[in-house]
């Protein structure tokens, strides 16, 4: 059984303690491939390390994320087009929108967003949508730069059943990840709505530890607690869910 993390951020400084350690208990598990997206430029250094200590595992995207998004932006966005040019990269990830934080570069956080959809699209990459209380203007700019160029996973999903629809209908999959199992998550209640097609595990890790971990530093290996819930709402044996969604990631990714 092969699982595929499709978002962790294992380059983290959450893992400087034991990062090797963490990774090879999940590739123990089954958990044998890892979707790493950026942040800004001052973790590629770490990020490209971490693809040479795992390269069978690791695989890498080139973004700028939206709460990073600041004076500098149109420096750091040099900074993704410039590793985007190396063809080492597999999406461009994660990029969006974030008005949970910080609502004073949203202007800016439209601009890099639609900048980098154009770069996907120019590299044939899917992007990797970062989306926090800001539904309503990720899907404005997807709606300007549709077409059949544009797909990718619209990640953390914890929209609507509504939205959910919507962001499928942009052919982008939903990310689904520790959310899924929190009493308050209210995901889990229409998740089976969708087909599982359109669906892709993740964990975000070091972020949204999934029950029974909530609270604590998150790892790729709680993935499997995030698989056992996602079968559970659907019914299926967690083997296929495991199957299906690594398939869903290979469409995605092309790897």
């Amino acid at each position: 059984m092969i699982i595929t993390d499709t978002h962790t951020h294992l380059y983290s400084e959450a893992f400087d303690e034991d990062r090797n350690e963490t990774i090879q208990n999940a590739i123990d598990k089954g958990v044998k491939r890892f979707f790493i997206p950026a942040i800004d430029s001052s973790y590629t250094k770490s990020m490209l390390q971490l693809k040479k200590m795992f390269p069978d595992n690791v695989f890498l995207m080139s973004g700028l994320h939206p709460t990073h998004v600041k004076e500098n932006y149109k420096d750091e966005l040099r900074h993704v087009e410039e590793e985007l040019a190396r063809g080492e990269y597999c999406a461009v990830g994660e990029i969006g929108i974030d008005l949970y934080w910080d609502k004073t570069f949203l202007k800016e956080q439209q601009e890099a967003f639609k900048k980098q959809i154009q770069l996907a699209k120019k590299y044939k990459l899917p992007i990797i949508i970062h989306c926090r209380d800001a539904f309503d203007e990720v899907f404005e700019v997807l709606e300007s730069e549709k077409g059949e160029n544009l797909f990718g996973i619209f990640h953390c999903f914890t929209g609507t059943l509504e939205q959910a629809k919507k962001a499928i209908s942009y052919k982008m999959k939903l990310g689904i990840g520790g959310v899924v199992t929190f009493k308050n998550g209210k995901i889990d209640t229409f998740l089976n709505q969708i087909n599982i097609k359109n669906i892709v595990l993740e964990t975000d890790a070091p972020y949204l530890a999934p029950v029974p971990y909530r609270g604590k530093r998150n790892q790729s290996l709680y993935i499997l607690n995030v698989l056992e819930k996602v079968a559970e709402v659907y019914t299926l044996p967690v083997e296929e869910v495991a199957l299906q969604t690594t398939l869903n990631s290979k469409e995605v990714f092309g790897l």
